[in-house]
């Protein structure tokens, strides 16, 4: 997940949200050592970059424990190399250590 520098909090504004009791116990179950909070904000620029075009995962061939065979139905960007994997293009599916899967050009996995 993307994580930006650390910012004072004295330089943050204060903003509330409702959050369901439920959805906020399994945010801080989730975050552990680090704070629910820190996590929402993890999570809140992570999308941010993401549909800005700015975000670019950071992964590497260790973090792909498979891949499968794919057909791209949208443009992609490979998460390794960063190639666009353009709609209808052959492409690979790679599971990752955290159980996600993402795009991976078939070029990618050659070492």
């Amino acid at each position: 997940m993307y994580t930006i520098p650390r910012t004072s909090t004295t330089d943050m504004e204060v903003t509330s949200i409702r959050l369901e009791r439920e959805l906020k116990d399994r945010l801080k179950r989730l975050a552990n050592n680090k704070g629910y909070q820190a996590l929402i904000r993890d999570i809140l620029w992570n999308y941010v970059q993401q549909k800005s075009g700015d975000y670019r995962p950071q992964f590497s061939h260790s973090d792909i424990r498979a891949s499968l065979p794919a057909t791209a139905q949208q443009e992609e960007r490979c998460v390794l190399t960063g190639k666009v994997i353009r709609a209808n293009e052959s492409m690979l599916l790679g599971l990752t250590n955290n159980g996600d899967m993402v795009p991976l050009s078939i070029d990618s996995m050659e070492e």
